[in-house]
């Protein structure tokens, strides 16, 4: 059993009795908690994406963290827990956050919520695309840093999961500036895995047991996975969740750009998990595929623009879910939107399908839209 890369835990609901079962099987499995040591800075990097209830399935369920951190504690460990959602990053929004996601409770185990709002430069030459970035200064003292994500579709990358966590490292009000800067989704995605490579978490953690489909990472619909999710290498552990729910390779850039540079190997197969990764399959799982999976020509030549142009998802506005917020106008990092009798209009020319509109739309009011074409296309490549 040394030689598993993923481990996975069936668990029904979030009963702490069923999760701290799960949690000590996957610890037992990827050997983590042999390296923690007595008054170790451990740093646990949730998805706080935004202050959502745990029933929304939209952030790292408390209960999971709880259980992870007892067995941190117990290990005699000092334990941090913090994350920079969409929005400022100060201590009234973060306090709020963590009151609404339920994380107040892990203070009764005497782990701290990190309460240091300092930002730092770092500067990162190895860096394929990310050369100097903004990051959150609470990490820099960490010695032993867990990603504990939360697995979502998402409008822009197809899956949110271990590798995508990692965004959060941005300062909040910053992230915008980063989609602006990495429009295209290679970029945008080796962004991310160069983040990741800067960090190198020593763990990395799934919360598939209640995930979120359609609409994510913020408005999409809870969906029973049944499963916790660890490794050492969240490059296989996304590949190997992005196949459970659907995914292939080519439907999700940060796993592409994984493959590319030598990360993870071209069949999902290879990677070692303890369960056949075929029978965990969430077949009726509602993904948002990237058109990356469906481009067949050069967006550089003129039949490449136009198949671009048929096969393009977008942000669409429901206007009968719009409360004309303008969260969506003020987010948008290309200034694309403009407010016409309090509804969104958005400038097609000017939009970068960042989806930034649509992860921070309060009511999930702003919707991936695929073009019919795109959908007729996609049918007969699944036939």
């Amino acid at each position: 059993m040394d030689d598993i890369e993923v481990v996975v835990s069936k668990c029904d609901d979030y009963d702490l009795n069923n999760i701290e079962k799960s949690m000590d099987e996957v610890l037992e499995l990827t050997h983590a908690l042999d390296e923690i040591k007595p008054n170790m800075n451990v740093v646990i990097k949730a998805n706080l994406v935004a202050p959502m209830a745990p029933d929304k399935a939209g952030t790292t369920h408390p209960n999971l963290l709880y259980a992870l951190c007892k067995r941190l504690i117990e290990k005699g460990a000092n334990v941090t827990v913090g994350d920079s959602p969409g929005g400022p990053y100060n201590k009234g929004y973060l306090n709020q956050v963590y009151k609404t996601t339920g994380l107040t409770k892990l203070e009764e185990l005497g782990v701290k919520l990190n309460q240091n709002f300092d930002e730092i430069t770092i500067k990162n030459p190895e860096g394929v695309k990310c050369k100097e970035f903004p990051m959150t200064a609470y990490l820099k003292d960490a010695d032993y840093i867990i990603d504990f994500c939360k697995l979502k579709s998402h409008g822009m990358m197809a899956l949110s999961c271990a590798v995508k966590n990692f965004f959060g490292i941005i300062p909040g009000t910053i992230k915008p500036e980063f989609h602006f800067l990495y429009p295209d989704y290679a970029d945008f995605a080796n962004m991310l895995i160069d983040l990741n490579e800067y960090i190198k978490p020593k763990l990395s953690i799934v919360d598939g047991i209640i995930a979120m489909e359609g609409n994510g990472p913020t408005a999409g619909i809870p969906k029973k996975v049944g499963l916790l999710l660890a490794s050492k290498n969240q490059y296989k552990l996304d590949y190997i969740c992005s196949h459970i729910i659907g995914l292939s390779m080519e439907n999700v850039p940060t796993i592409e750009e994984s493959y590319k540079r030598g990360f993870i190997p071209k069949d999902v197969h290879e990677i070692k998990c303890n369960f056949n990764i075929d029978d965990l399959i969430v077949k009726d799982f509602d993904t948002r595929k990237t058109h990356k999976s469906l481009w067949f020509t050069d967006e550089k030549t003129i039949a490449g623009r136009i198949a671009k142009k048929l096969l393009s998802s977008k942000p669409n506005v429901n206007k009968d879910e719009c409360i004309g917020c303008e969260k969506c106008k003020n987010v948008c990092p290309a200034s694309a939107i403009t407010m016409v009798n309090k509804i969104p209009h958005i400038d097609r020319k000017k939009c970068i399908k960042c989806y930034c509109c649509q992860e921070f739309c309060p009511k999930g009011a702003m919707k991936v839209k695929r073009t019919m074409f795109a959908k007729m296309l996609q049918k007969k490549k699944e036939k």
